[in-house]
């Protein structure tokens, strides 16, 4: 399984993809959210915001979102303009 984190993620996380081997107990995107989350402090921060767009294989996505191994998933936050 591929992670992907992109534009603010990336700089906040200091991390622009994982890709992860063990991903038995991975049925939803929430699953991949949870395990970010343990990851320290700053990741805990980031996914408990609420703020952040997800995509999966490259369609957009939400937590329940079911995931396979070969999945790519990407994170990155809510765009802006004016």
């Amino acid at each position: 399984m591929i992670i992907k984190f992109f534009a603010s993620l990336r700089e906040r996380l200091e991390c622009e993809e994982e890709n992860w081997q063990d991903t038995e107990k991975i049925t939803t995107v929430a699953d991949v959210v949870t395990r970010l989350q343990q990851k320290g402090d700053a990741w805990a921060e980031v996914f408990s915001e609420g703020k952040i767009l997800i995509a999966v294989n490259q369609e957009m996505a939400s937590l329940k979102t079911p995931v396979k191994p070969s999945d790519e998933i990407a994170f990155f936050p809510p765009v802006t303009g004016g």
